[in-house]
């Protein structure tokens, strides 16, 4: 298969961050879920119709427009949110002047949000999961160094508990919950070490880790999406000397390994990725030297 340039229908692409003025940039989106809403973020500009976090927006599928809905309690970017299994959006982390172990529930039936119990260690630039059981798994992020620590959510009790630490520090990394049921973490950087290539699967059965096959290119900020054969896309992201990658790999589940597939004509990283209904992958924007708004298909 090939990357080709273009544009599709059916996808929502909300904010990310660039140079304008206009009140359609958030910082680093990474997508929202059905539903639609999108939480927090930061913006930049000198327009009156700027600010610099955001409460909440929910976009209608059938009204096709966006429409605001409650304040979080805290402001925050480069946190998680999550579809919970009772309908509830869990929120996660994040920062605002450090980073926040805070956790907010957002009530779609009400459009309010309610704090949630907090974590056990403040981070940002996290991954938050939610499991088969209906747990949500926090893994990794930054407070002050890079952490392996991971916590366990559960919804019903709404309290946090640590599970097992992973094998590698990292932030800005990725986290898929596989079909067998365990979580799979690529990549990300440790601030001590850099960027890494690294692969690590989590197994809800014991709360422990164990490295998988490592990646062909150290890189963090890069996406990952589950494709329709169950084996694991994953494309661009920055690494060593901020240089940033066109590159994508494929992992496949019951080998535990890693390939090379081709190349995207663009590098990017902080981007976005969604699988269509034909069952083709779209790539969105990211950055480049600077903010992109070439797309590709897969």
């Amino acid at each position: 298969m090939k990357w080709t340039k273009g544009a599709t229908e059916g996808i929502v692409v909300a904010g990310g961050h660039g140079q304008g003025n206009d009140l359609n940039q958030l910082y680093w989106p990474k997508g929202a879920t059905h539903g639609t809403v999108v939480v927090g973020g930061n913006g930049e500009g000198q327009g009156a119709n700027q600010f610099k976090y955001l409460g909440g927006l929910s976009f209608g599928s059938q009204s096709r427009e966006w429409l605001g809905t409650g304040y979080m309690q805290y402001a925050r970017s480069f946190h998680s949110a999550s579809l919970s299994t009772n309908g509830k959006v869990l929120v996660v982390g994040g920062y605002y002047w450090g980073a926040l172990n805070s956790t907010e529930l957002y009530d779609p039936s009400m459009g309010t949000w309610i704090l949630g119990g907090n974590m056990n260690y403040a981070r940002t630039s996290h991954t938050a999961s939610v499991l088969t059981n209906g747990k949500v798994l926090v893994t990794g992020g930054y407070f002050n160094y890079t952490l392996n620590s991971t916590e366990l959510y559960d919804p019903s009790t709404g309290t946090w508990t640590l599970t097992g630490n992973m094998t590698y520090a990292r932030d800005s990394h990725t986290a898929s919950v596989l079909t067998n049921g365990k979580v799979l973490v690529t990549r990300g950087i440790d601030y001590n070490a850099g960027a890494l290539n690294s692969s690590e699967l989590y197994d809800p059965s014991t709360g422990t880790w164990h490295l998988t096959g490592s990646m062909n290119y150290a890189r963090y900020s890069h996406t990952v999406l589950i494709l329709t054969n169950w084996k694991v896309l994953v494309t661009g992201g920055t690494g060593v000397n901020r240089f940033i990658g066109n590159s994508a790999e494929m992992y496949d589940p019951s080998t535990e390994t890693w390939t090379i597939i081709n190349s995207m004509h663009d590098g990017r990283y902080a981007h976005t990725v969604s699988i269509l209904n034909n069952g083709k992958v779209l790539v969105t924007g990211g950055f480049m030297e600077s903010a992109l708004s070439s797309s590709e298909l897969y």
